[in-house]
Parts: C-alpha cells; structure tokens; sequence
C-alpha cells in the first residue's frame, strides 16, 4: 500500500502539516509506505507567471527537511519543466502518481491543483478514482477568527511586519537560513555590532522593512538579538540603497568573529518599522531603546 500527497508545499504550514500528518498516519495504519511529492523549481518561475515578484516561504531544502522529520517515508522534489507543466490532471495521476509511484491512494487537499488542465477538487477526485485509486479529502484548516491558513495569507502578513500572526499559521517562527559578510561596521562604532547575513536561498521572502526582536543560532548556540530589515539609509540623508535590502543583526551578550560561518535568524516579534535618524546618537539611542523593548518582551 502506497499512500501519496502531491503539490509545491512552499511553507509546510499547518494547513501542509495536516495533510502530512494524515498522510504518514494511514500509510502507517495500513502497513503501506508514506510518499510526497512535490516541484521545484516553482512552477512561476518556470511558466514566467508575474515570477520576478514571487518569493519563497521556504527553500528546497528547507521543505525536504521539514517534511522528512514529520515522519514521510519518501520525500521526492521533482523538477518542474515546461515539458513537465504539459502534463494533464489524467496524465499526471497516471504516469507519475501511479506509474512512477505505485500509488494506491491519494491524499487531496481543498486547493490541490494537478495538470495544466487541473479543474476543481471534485474533478480531479473523479479522475483518480477512475484510475482506481482511492481519495481521502482533507478540509482547510483555520486559525483563531476563522482565518484560512495559506501560503498567501502567510506571504501577506509576512510583507505587514506582522511575524507573529505568520507564526500561527506556520506552526513554527518564520525563519532566514545565511551566511555571515562583510558589513561597514558602522554599529561596531556605536557599541552595537551586527552581523550581516547573505541568504542561502535568493527567492527567500523577506518581512517588511523594520527592526525585530528574533532568536539566533550559530555556532551551534542560540541567542536572542534583534534584526534590522531595510535599505540601509544613510544616517546624514536618510537615503539608502533602493535596490538592495540588507539584513543585520545584532546578537545579544555575543562578541565572536562568525564571518563566514552560517546564521539562522528566526523572527518573534517587530519592535519597529525602519527609521532614518538625524545623527549616530540618535541612532544609538534608539537601539538602546530597542534592546530594553526586547528584553522586556523576552521575559514575558
């Protein structure tokens, strides 16, 4: 017995988690094997749909370890081609699900697209089944207020600063995986040192512009810190660079030299949005505001 879940996944969030949840239960249930499958690169990017405005809740990686470590038997990432988009709902049930697969049952969410030809939820059960395959359906999940979760919604609050309700609907602290660069040391000046951070993943969505109360770790450590998101701008003219945001950290009770060395900085709450300052006092004065805000929230 083959039981499989199929779709891009981008976030594993907690509408995915149940899916998966589901997906490893009855596979195990059944004495059969759990396998997802899901894409990449993302089928914008490939297709050329508004794909220069799409950004990632989550990377390749990133998606195959979370999954893995929800208990999935078979975590295959297949490349998205546009030789691959050509697939029909019947094609792809057929020659990939089951044929390539062994598939004997499927999991479909209430959004779950498959094909160029994909049509709703019911249309593409009755293909399945057809098949002879077996459909459980899954329900959307919703959070507190009766909001949906989706990796749109997740995307949206991200873009507002607000992490903590992205949070929610992840089931975990969004999360930017990175290198540490090079930075023009100006916090070091102001007895705030940051450490600067290159992402791994170039589509990775970014929250808005502003300073956040986060957790880091590196070194295989963690400390609390807070992460400034912007555009740099300068302290004189309050102009920065508007094609390039920057991401810089400042990690609290930490004093070692990590250039070079990978950084994970996972967001808890905005402190702020960005700021120009007049003058490196005022700058300063506001950063030690910003660390007595977090220390407070930290010990809530």
């Amino acid at each position: 017995m083959v039981v499989v879940a199929t779709g891009f996944f981008d976030g594993v969030h907690l509408g995915h988690r149940q899916i998966i949840d589901t997906l490893v239960r009855t596979a195990r249930e059944r004495g059969g094997r759990s396998v997802l499958i899901s894409f990449w690169p993302h089928p914008r990017t490939v297709l050329q749909k508004d794909a220069r405005d799409l950004r990632l809740l989550t990377s390749r990686d990133e998606k195959k370890d979370i999954i893995t470590a929800l208990g999935v038997d078979q975590v295959e990432i297949m490349p998205f081609t546009r030789e691959f988009s050509r697939l029909s709902t019947e094609e792809y049930l057929r020659d990939i699900v089951i044929g390539r697969f062994g598939a004997d049952a499927i999991l479909l969410g209430y959004d779950n697209r498959m094909g160029f030809d994909s049509g709703s939820p019911d249309q593409i059960a009755a293909i399945a089944e057809g098949l002879g395959l077996e459909v459980i359906r899954m329900d959307a999940v919703s959070i507190g207020g009766g909001v949906t979760v989706s990796s749109t919604k997740i995307r949206t609050a991200l873009s507002q600063g607000d992490v903590e309700m992205a949070a929610k609907m992840l089931g975990r602290r969004y999360s930017l995986y990175g290198v540490t660069v090079a930075g023009n040391r100006l916090g070091r000046t102001i007895g705030f040192p940051t450490a600067n951070m290159k992402l791994y993943e170039p589509l990775k969505l970014l929250p808005a512009d502003g300073c956040y109360l986060v957790e880091v770790e590196t070194l295989g450590r963690r400390y609390h810190g807070m992460t400034n998101i912007g555009h740099r701008p300068t302290v004189s003219g309050g102009i920065g660079d508007a094609n390039h945001r920057t991401i810089e950290t400042n990690i609290f009770d930490f004093d070692e030299d990590i250039y070079g060395l990978d950084l994970t900085v996972s967001f808890i709450a905005q402190i702020r949005e960005e700021k120009h300052f007049p003058s490196l006092d005022a700058l300063k004065r506001q950063l030690e505001s910003d660390r007595d805000w977090c220390v407070a929230k930290i010990k809530e």
